[in-house]
């Protein structure tokens, strides 16, 4: 035979199920009594270890496939050079975008093809990477960006945190003082941090003419500086 529970035995029960289903030994928080948010952060600015150099070339032509031929020939000559030199994380190497598509006339018909190739120099040899622009001769610099590498970004990181962790806990003791309190419990806390942004450097630069000396096309130097900030942003409860 079915048993019926009535709504208010059911009602009865659900606070003692829910009782049993917590994990054991959670622990409950306080009531938000004696609450105060708080942030602080820290900044330091380092510079920049890392250039980046695009270096690109378009061509045009009558049929596709006489295009791609001359960017790919473009190409290959600007690897072959640049892989002479290659070093992990000193100068690395790598293809960038590559675009061909029809030309078209003001009459919406197609006249001929046109298309770009890109490669990627980067590196922490800044020196190297300079020197290696100026012996490309199939390819011209598009884009120049200097920017903090993986590894200085994450070293600077550990530092800024420790100095913004340590500027919330002076803020902390400072607060529970102020307010009359003997100390403070940590509620809640979060982390962020900024990503760096990179020093674009504007190019205009001329078409190398035939036998031009390599100093005439040497790069900006000042690689500039990057700011990483860390903030910290919690709320703590003030304690007698």
């Amino acid at each position: 035979m079915p048993i019926r529970t009535s709504s208010r035995a059911a009602l009865a029960i659900f606070p003692v199920l829910w009782l049993i289903a917590q994990p054991a030994g959670a622990q409950m928080l306080p009531p938000p009594e004696n609450v105060v948010s708080l942030n602080a952060s820290a900044t330091v600015e380092v510079p920049r270890d890392w250039l980046s150099v695009t270096l690109s070339t378009s061509r045009e032509g009558p049929e596709a496939a006489g295009v791609q031929t001359q960017l790919k020939q473009a190409l290959d000559a600007a690897l072959a050079e640049a892989r002479k030199v290659a070093r992990p994380g000193e100068l690395e190497v790598s293809g960038g975008n590559f675009s061909l598509h029809p030309r078209y006339t003001p009459k919406g018909g197609t006249n001929g093809w046109t298309g770009s190739t890109e490669l990627l120099v980067q590196g922490r040899d800044m020196t190297a990477i300079a020197q290696l622009t100026g012996r490309i001769q199939t390819l011209t610099i598009a884009r120049l960006n200097y920017s903090l590498s993986r590894a200085a970004q994450e070293r600077v990181e550990a530092d800024v945190t420790a100095q913004a962790v340590a500027r919330f806990r002076t803020k902390a003791d400072q607060t529970a003082r102020l307010f009359g309190f003997t100390g403070y419990l940590l509620r809640e806390v979060q982390l962020g941090g900024n990503e760096p942004s990179g020093g674009y450097v504007p190019m205009a630069m001329k078409v190398r003419s035939a036998g031009a000396p390599m100093a005439d096309e040497a790069l900006p130097v000042e690689a500039g500086k990057a700011s990483v900030t860390v903030s910290v942003n919690g709320s703590i409860q003030l304690t007698k």
